[in-house]
Order: structure tokens, then sequence, then C-alpha cells
């Protein structure tokens, strides 16, 4: 199926490494035009680099996501280098204090990822609406996860700012909806890589006395098909979500987990 995304203009936030990487590359291979924002520009170029060496269009631009000022500077870059544009994927973000209780997370660690898993996305959100509303165009992907979907012990903080996000989304999908404009987000499970592996694996094998790699398989046995998620699989439902295939889906919670929150 053509997804009718070349020639799309696709901005992309935290897009240089693991899941962000891969959404991307996914882009990339549609032939969207592709403008790449966040802090570590050195690490979004090589990600720019190569894929430029396959024939795709890709500007990099330096934004951190807590400055709206930025964002907003990045938008006006985007639109005076391609005209417009079409879609905005939310993939930056971080996992929070992993472990730790609500008694027990800091105020500061608290504030920290709600500042940047909810108000990163705000910000974006909020620089390329103007322009997706003039056009009477735009689709909205918002990367949440699923622990913004279902509670998780030792995840307080995190959870909340991704059951905020969810809450950002179906506002928005409101608003926007009678410009054209879809707004959705995908919820991946644990996604297999460096912060699974190093950081959850790792927690729960040191709490449980188990090596990393049984701590992963006993995540996924908690799914329905077995598996931890691929950043692959992400990657098609940003897809899906960013292209007229799925014109008519406004404000939805889509899980990326081999069936844990929905089951």
């Amino acid at each position: 199926m053509d997804l009718n995304l070349a020639g799309r203009v696709a901005l992309i936030t935290g897009p240089a490494k693991g899941m962000g990487a891969a959404i991307t590359r996914a882009f990339a291979a549609e032939g969207a035009r592709l403008v790449l924002i966040g802090r570590d520009t050195a690490a979004i170029e090589l990600v720019a680099a190569e894929l430029r060496g396959c024939g795709a269009e890709a500007l990099v631009l330096a934004c951190d996501l807590v400055e709206p000022a930025q964002c907003e500077g990045a938008a006006a870059a985007a639109r005076s280098r391609y005209g417009r544009i079409d879609i905005l994927v939310n993939v930056a973000g971080g996992s929070g204090p992993i472990g730790k209780s609500g008694v027990e997370t800091t105020p500061e660690e608290f504030d920290a990822i709600v500042r940047l898993n909810m108000n990163g996305c705000f910000h974006t959100m909020r620089a390329v609406l103007p322009g997706m509303m003039a056009q009477r165009y735009g689709k909205i992907v918002n990367v949440g996860g699923t622990f913004g979907l279902r509670g998780r012990a030792g995840r307080m903080a995190y959870s909340a700012s991704k059951w905020g996000l969810r809450g950002m989304t179906k506002s928005v999908a409101l608003e926007a909806g009678p410009y054209n404009i879809n707004v959705n987000c995908v919820a991946p499970g644990m996604v297999d890589g460096p912060r699974f592996r190093d950081k959850v694996c790792a927690e729960m094998a040191r709490r449980l006395g188990i090596g990393v790699a049984e701590a992963a398989e006993r995540h996924a046995a908690e799914y329905a098909l077995k598996r931890v998620t691929a950043d692959t699989d992400v990657a098609n439902a940003c897809l899906f979500l960013a292209s007229d295939v799925s014109r008519q889906i406004t404000g939805v919670d889509l899980p990326v987990d081999g069936g844990w929150a929905m089951l």
C-alpha cells in the first residue's frame, strides 16, 4: 500500500537514537522531507547524513524542546525551508526514575520528567498548529507509552507524564479536527534496545536477583504475543497515523505492545 507520504514535510523530535532513529528512517524510506530537531545535533547529523546518502532530504535544527521559543524557531525555520509542515511526530522523551515509589520520587525528579514528556510535546504542537490550521491539513503523532494506559508501580512519575500526554492529545484532536488535522497517540510497550536492557531490565534483575536476559523474558511473558516490541513496530504505527490511510482516525491511543495494555 502506498501511504502517499512522498514529499510531505515531517518534523520529528528525538530522531537520532533507538526508536526515534527507526521512525526517522521509516519516514525517509517513504519519501518524506525531514526536519529533525533536538539538542544533540551531532548525533542527529549522523542519521541525517546516512539518509541523505540514500537520497532523502533532511534538515537538522538545534532545539531544546522544553524551551517554547526554540520550538517556535524550529517550526519557523522548517516553514522557511519547505514552505509548510505536514506532519509532527513527537518521539523525544525520558523514562524518569525507575523502581521508585511515588513516596520515594523526589519533587525534582517528578517535575523533570513531566516537563520533558508533556511540555516538550505541548510546545511543538503549539508551534506547528497555526500553520497546519491555515493550510487545513496536518497529522500529529505523539509517542506516549502503555504506562499511560495502565498504572505501573515504581514508575509513577513516568506514568503521570504519559497519562497527561494522552489528555493533551485528545483535547487538541477536538480543537484541530475542524481544520482537517488528525492528532493521535502511539503507545509503545517495552521497546527492545539499550534503554530497555540497561535500565528497565537491569533494575528488575537487581531487585529480583536474576540476570538481565531473564528479566527481559519475564517482561515478554506478560504480553499476549510473548515478545517485546521492536522499534520498527512503533515506526510502522507512526507511518500509519501520519498518512491519509488513517484519515478518519483521531484522538486514539494505539498500543504497540504485543497485547498488554488492552487485554
